[in-house]
């Protein structure tokens, strides 16, 4: 397997100097951006595995970015995570919401920084070959990492998808968030239980406009179940 590739958008250059050090001691390929522009020109001609942005640049914010990247169909399925000073659980929710895989607060070691990396590409990494899943019908191929109804492709970002993915395959069980944040982030890896809440709304958005929706259930007092019958 050829060495990943990863893109630092960060303006502070000690701080870039230092990811960058990090991630090719760990094996990564690495690309530098000081501002959203070189980025975007970066983006033009190499397509990284993971982004890590940071929020504050001078031209546009690092929310902005990554709200732009998720709505451009060449770049909505790029893993992205944010840097920030920024610690408020509104910021936190902001930043998921706004597009974002993950999230880490500065300061932050190295050593995070990689756990989190590996997370997110092993989320975002497509399934095994098998056959396609079809519920209700939708239908997930983990083969070409797509899903669909009928002709229809359904757009889902990389933690939306291993999310789907994972309920498809376990559908009519109900799972906690804490059980959920095991399954489909890992042990470990620190998430807050928050997050899951975030990324059900987002699935159940991209769900919406196809009617099916109404197939990740809340379950009061207990979590979250995927079933074709009626709540």
């Amino acid at each position: 397997m050829s060495a990943r590739q990863i893109l630092i958008v960060e303006d502070e250059r000690p701080i870039r100097e230092m990811i960058a050090f990090s991630l090719k001691r760990a094996g990564y390929i690495v690309h530098e951006a000081e501002d959203c522009r070189t980025a975007r020109l970066l983006l033009a001609d190499h397509r990284p595995d993971l982004l890590i942005v940071d929020w504050m640049l001078p031209d546009l914010s690092g929310l902005e970015l990554t709200r732009l990247l998720k709505r451009d169909r060449e770049t909505r399925e790029l893993p992205i995570i944010l840097l920030t000073a920024r610690a408020a659980e509104a910021d936190k929710i902001a930043g998921l919401e706004g597009g974002a895989d993950d999230y880490i607060t500065k300061p932050f070691s190295p050593r995070e920084l990689l756990a989190r990396i590996q997370a997110v590409l092993r989320r975002s990494s497509a399934g095994a070959s098998d056959e396609p899943i079809e519920v209700g019908g939708l239908q997930l191929d983990k083969a070409s990492h797509r899903v669909s109804v009928g002709e229809r492709t359904v757009v889902l970002g990389p933690t939306e998808y291993r999310m789907l993915e994972f309920f498809m395959t376990h559908p009519e069980r109900v799972y906690s968030r804490e059980q959920l944040l095991d399954r489909i982030w890992g042990g470990n890896v620190y998430v807050e239980e928050r997050t899951i809440d975030v990324h059900i709304r987002r699935l159940r958005k991209a769900l919406e406009e196809f009617g099916h929706d109404r197939l990740v259930q809340t379950v009061r007092g207990s979590g979250y179940r995927f079933s074709a019958r009626e709540e």
